[in-house]
């Protein structure tokens, strides 16, 4: 997700100068609601959650928040309807109760249109007892946290009392949806399909705990991929941030840079600058991945070929002029787009590897980011505007990523 090789050729998606998210909402006043929240009642959204039994879900969060009578109680609400879709979407993925439809269990569509009508029921409650801007952003947060299983992050011991490794995978909403609005993320339906699974490495057991991160530029500035990894970072052995891009192929990501490209977001805002983090006077321009990359590619993973993608584009030092770089950077070079370009894919990698060497752990825990294939549709149903919202060889080609994507985590756990 992110990669310039997946853009090639594409306009941006809505228009450029659409802004974000509007202030509090009043009841029924729907040009508050985002750009994410404004698809929701389109056919394809509405048939993807009809086909999985999702289609309550935002009704639910309704009648709760309709019994709320203090805004704590909204709170407990919205954390726990949150965290109830999460663990749905992560049972239905795992085969755990009834599918609740006809649309395969490793779809990880039904989750964010279900999330993006709970948030919609958030931004346009109006409680008796009043909710100011800041408090209704503050329940938004809690749901989006509850609900990506960002704050669902566990590690329990094993059966016999040993200590199981640690494994952190993330995954990405689908974007590009003013594109084909039936596009689906393998990263995210990876997130559902692993979330609380235990593999077996060389060194014992591992478990693999999830989250699943927006497809929008305000979040990441705002910290939410720090917030949710700081704490989990010096626990785990290993972590890796996963995003869809290019076709056909798997890419493990070498360097990370500190630009942001530009690219429209899910919400249609655009974002051209430095990556924001906190105390920039000590910011690198780029950050290298510690994953056994060179493990991962020599070993047999899957139909996908996986490769150590070097290369980088950046201003050399001195220069004004933006250069192709195949090998990575060169020294005093200012980044303008890493190995997995310079969108969020982008973005997530670098702040988690820059959240890391600045937790002291390069040098001890491998981490960085893995880019799968691009999700395609069957021959025969690429058009968007006459094709279904799945088919035979759109399962196969998801179902196929996700088991590739586990056993790539499996040769890197062995490998460090």
């Amino acid at each position: 997700m992110g990669l310039v090789a997946l853009f090639a050729g594409l306009t941006a998606p809505g228009s450029a100068a659409a802004s974000g998210p509007g202030p509090a909402a009043t009841p029924g006043a729907s040009a508050s609601l985002t750009v994410e929240e404004r698809r929701l009642d389109r056919a394809v959204p509405q048939e993807i959650l009809r086909r999985s039994g999702f289609d309550g879900v935002a009704a639910e969060l309704e009648r709760a928040l309709a019994g709320a009578r203090s805004y704590e109680q909204a709170e407990r609400i919205v954390v726990v309807e949150g965290s109830r879709l999460w663990r749905r979407a992560v049972d239905r993925a795992q085969g755990r109760g009834p599918a609740g439809g006809d649309l395969s269990r490793d779809d990880d569509r039904p989750l964010y249109w279900a999330r993006l009508g709970m948030t919609r029921e958030v931004r346009e409650w109006a409680p008796k007892f009043g909710l100011s801007d800041a408090r209704r952003a503050a329940l938004l947060g809690r749901l989006e946290q509850a609900s990506r299983g960002q704050d669902a992050i566990s590690y329990p011991r094993s059966a016999d009392g040993k200590g199981l490794k640690r494994i952190l995978v993330t995954g990405f909403d689908p974007f590009t949806l003013d594109r084909d609005i039936r596009i689906s993320n393998p990263s995210g339906a990876t997130a559902l399909a692993l979330d609380g699974t235990v593999i077996r490495t060389a060194d014992g057991p591992a478990r693999i705990e999830t989250a699943v991160f927006p497809v929008r530029w305000q979040d990441f500035a705002d910290g939410t991929v720090e917030r949710t990894l700081r704490g989990q970072l010096p626990r785990v052995d290993l972590f890796a941030t996963v995003s869809q891009g290019r076709v056909g192929r798997f890419d493990i990501e070498r360097t990370n840079g500190a630009w942001r490209g530009g690219f429209p977001d899910n919400d249609d805002v655009a974002r051209t600058e430095t990556v924001p983090v906190t105390d920039p006077a000590t910011q690198p321009q780029w950050t290298s991945t510690t994953l056994p990359y060179a493990a991962v590619v020599a070993a047999a993973t899957g139909r996908f070929p996986v490769y150590d993608n070097t290369s980088v584009t950046e201003i050399p030092a001195g220069g004004t002029t933006a250069v192709v770089r195949p090998e990575g950077p060169t020294a005093g070079s200012t980044a303008r787009a890493g190995g997995g370009g310079n969108y969020l894919s982008n973005e997530i990698a670098y702040r988690a590897t820059l959240l890391r060497d600045r937790l002291g752990l390069h040098d001890t825990l491998p981490g960085g980011h893995v880019h799968t294939p691009v999700l395609q549709f069957g021959a025969g149903n690429t058009d968007p505007e006459t094709g279904t919202v799945t088919d035979p060889e759109f399962v196969r080609n998801r179902l196929d990523i996700i088991a590739q994507v586990r056993a790539i985590v499996g040769v890197a756990a062995d490998a460090s």
